[in-house]
C-alpha cells in the first residue's frame, strides 16, 4: 500500500507524512533506513554538544528522540493492528529528553541503536496483513490513525529532524 492509500491524514502527524514519497510503506521505511546509512556521521560527531539556540537539543538528543519516538509509534501501531480500541496515551518528548543518557553516549552508538530499532520496525510491518494496516485506532485528543499512516510518520519524522539538522545545526560548523 502506498501513502496515497491513507484514508484520512491524522492531524499533527500529517506534517511528517507529507515529507515522504508516494511509495509503499515498506519502501518508505527502507528509504529512511538508507538515508540513515548515508547520514553525515562526521558532521554529527563534529557538532557534539552544540545547539543553535539555548534550550535546544544536541544531535545526540535528537538521535535519542528518533529512537524513543519510533518505539512509542511501534507500540501504537502494534496496539491498533491487534484491534485495541482504547485511547492510546500521548508522550511528552521534552520529559523523555530530560531523562535520557544520550549525551553520555557516542553518535555511533545511538545510530547503531536506531538502525536496529528501524530493522525491528520493518520486520513488524512486514508481518501485518492489509486489513491490519488499515485498522483505525484511537490516539489522544480524538486523533485517529491507522498503521499505514504510522509507517509514513516514522519515515517522515526522521526526514523532519534531518532537515532541522541541515538548516539549523550544520551552519554551526561553518562558524
Amino acid at each position: 500500500m502506498k501513502k496515497s492509500a491513507i484514508a484520512k491524514m491524522p492531524e499533527y502527524f500529517d506534517k511528517y507524512i507529507h515529507l515522504t514519497d508516494d511509495v509503499t510503506y515498506m519502501a518508505a521505511l527502507e528509504i529512511s533506513l538508507q538515508e540513515l546509512e548515508n547520514a553525515p556521521l562526521d558532521k554529527w560527531k563534529a557538532l557534539d554538544s552544540q545547539v543553535y539556540a539555548p534550550g535546544k537539543w544536541t544531535v545526540k538528543d535528537i538521535l535519542q528522540h528518533y529512537i524513543d519516538t519510533e518505539r512509542v509509534l511501534v507500540y501504537r501501531t502494534t496496539a491498533i493492528a491487534r484491534g485495541d480500541q482504547q485511547n492510546l496515551l500521548p508522550f511528552d518528548e521534552e520529559d523523555y529528553a530530560k531523562n535520557t543518557n544520550a549525551n553520555n553516549r557516542t553518535v555511533l552508538d545511538l545510530v547503531t541503536e536506531l538502525k536496529l530499532v528501524r530493522q525491528g520496525t520493518m520486520a513488524m510491518f512486514r508481518s501485518f496483513t492489509p486489513d491490519m494496516m488499515l485498522r483505525i485506532g484511537n490516539a489522544f485528543n480524538g486523533i485517529k490513525y491507522e498503521p499505514l499512516s504510522l509507517a509514513f510518520v516514522i519515515a517522515g519524522h526522521q526526514r523532519w529532524h534531518m532537515k532541522v539538522l541541515e538548516e539549523r545545526y550544520y551552519p554551526l560548523l561553518e562558524e
